[in-house]
């Protein structure tokens, strides 16, 4: 009985103390364009100025929304990037400012609130649920990324990998 009860509690302290987060602030993954634009603007620490920072990729409709919250007084968010497809937010791209936060910092609170990351390597670290793949970036980048858009734009892409690419893998999986 003491050693069920201690597995139990070994899983139940592994799992996030809280489920990853949607976006950050007012901008939330799943937001069409509009919406979005009307929460940056009454959110001043993103900087949003409007239809200028607005792009559009003709190729494939694809919508980005570029801010600079620095440039708007006291901010930590430098620049911040807003991908959508399928008219849906499914990337926030956030980058902090260095000069008012620190890589460290910002890793130990994403440890304390969700857990050990999913993946860490020298570059990034990764969280992942079912629905919100959280990284933090070096030097210092939070990204949310809409796990299901993500996975259906990555399967449904026609890009062969390159021949360097594919000596890699085998490679790697020669060791």
């Amino acid at each position: 009985m003491k050693k069920l009860a201690g597995f139990l509690f070994s899983v139940l302290i592994s799992l996030p103390i809280f489920s990853l987060p949607d976006g950050f602030a007012s901008a939330k993954l799943g937001m069409e364009i509009d919406a979005l634009k009307e929460a940056l603007k009454n959110d001043h620490q993103f900087g949003y100025r409007g239809d200028r920072d607005v792009s559009l990729s003709p190729s494939d409709g694809q919508f980005l929304i570029e801010t600079s919250g620095s440039q708007y007084g006291f901010s930590f968010l430098d620049r911040c990037w807003f991908q959508f497809a399928n008219d849906k937010l499914y990337i926030i791209t956030i980058n902090l400012d260095r000069s008012k936060l620190d890589h460290y910092s910002v890793f130990s609170k994403l440890c304390e609130k969700y857990g050990n990351p999913d993946e860490l390597s020298p570059q990034k670290s990764v969280w992942r649920d079912d629905n919100v793949i959280l990284s933090l970036e070096k030097p210092l980048t939070l990204k949310y990324t809409d796990a299901k858009a993500f996975e259906n734009k990555k399967n449904s892409s026609n890009v062969q990998k390159t021949t360097a690419e594919n000596a890699r893998d085998e490679f790697l999986d020669s060791l």
